[in-house]
């Protein structure tokens, strides 16, 4: 009896290589990054429009992508009510703040369930890639929504993204979901920029620092997965009366501790991006 083993089929070889995905560039964009968490409720599209206010703030022309579209959050942290333009051909993004901006929050009403499958969920991001005039962008963020779903997949498969930063809180409940993140962008071949630790601690009226959600916990997963950690957020009433209002915090006030951190993240991402 031979000890040959039989040749694969070129369709059987072809079903065992991993896909290549064809992944095309956003139209009048240089570089796309996704902010990102595979936990909801850490503060992530805060994070996404505060950055995108530093990098405006320090030269930058960028745009702001609103991927969740179960629960659109920037036309209510810019203040947004309009509803935008079209030449029947493209949507023209809202300009605010200096940050062009789409959402599909601008096309509903606000307080309208978005009951879609994910068919409806992928043909409304690739209309927001594809069919937005996007002008002249050194950078647009992407707000991506919770999870590992349709979203997710549609923008590390078919949509060049130049890196995805991983928000997260300091517990162990939301750790879980940032491994099953990291691991999926990795998968999908996407260059992680690092984890950021945010809502990591909250300074009292006595001036000391208390860790309400544990500590360090995202630092040791970012050196366990041999990524960039790019430091800690802490708590502040005021990040959330700002975004209430429609008004940033690092548009509200730029010289606020906070603000301070989001600017020096900025010129880390323009020195990497834009300097090289």
């Amino acid at each position: 009896m031979s000890d040959k083993k039989p040749e694969l089929s070129a369709a059987m070889k072809s079903k065992l290589e991993p896909k290549v995905f064809k992944k095309n560039p956003i139209l009048g964009t240089k570089f796309t990054l996704a902010i990102s968490s595979a936990k909801g409720g850490v503060g992530k599209s805060t994070f996404a429009t505060n950055l995108a206010l530093a990098l405006s703030k320090i030269g930058c022309e960028v745009g702001l992508l609103d991927a969740d579209i179960y629960g659109p959050s920037i036309p209510k942290m810019f203040g947004i009510k309009d509803k935008p333009k079209s030449d029947g051909q493209k949507l023209e993004p809202i300009k605010k703040y200096n940050i062009q901006c789409m959402s599909i929050g601008f096309l509903t009403d606000q307080e309208t369930p978005m009951i879609w499958r994910g068919p409806m969920v992928t043909s409304a991001i690739k209309t927001f890639t594809q069919k937005v005039n996007w002008k002249n962008l050194d950078f647009i963020i992407i707000d991506m929504p919770p999870g590992t779903g349709d979203t997710q997949l549609t923008f590390s498969q078919d949509i060049k993204l130049d890196g995805a930063i991983i928000v997260s809180t300091p517990q162990e409940i939301a750790l879980m979901d940032v491994v099953r993140g990291i691991k999926m962008f990795e998968k999908l071949k996407v260059n992680i920029i690092g984890l950021v630790d945010n809502m990591s601690y909250l300074i009292g009226e006595d001036k000391k620092k208390y860790t309400i959600f544990g500590e360090g916990g995202v630092k040791k997963t970012a050196e366990k997965f041999n990524t960039n950690f790019l430091g800690e957020i802490p708590i502040d009433s005021e990040i959330g009366r700002c975004s209430d209002i429609g008004k940033p915090i690092v548009e509200s006030n730029q010289n606020h501790l906070i603000s301070k951190i989001y600017f020096d993240l900025a010129k880390k991402i323009k020195t990497q991006y834009l300097d090289n």
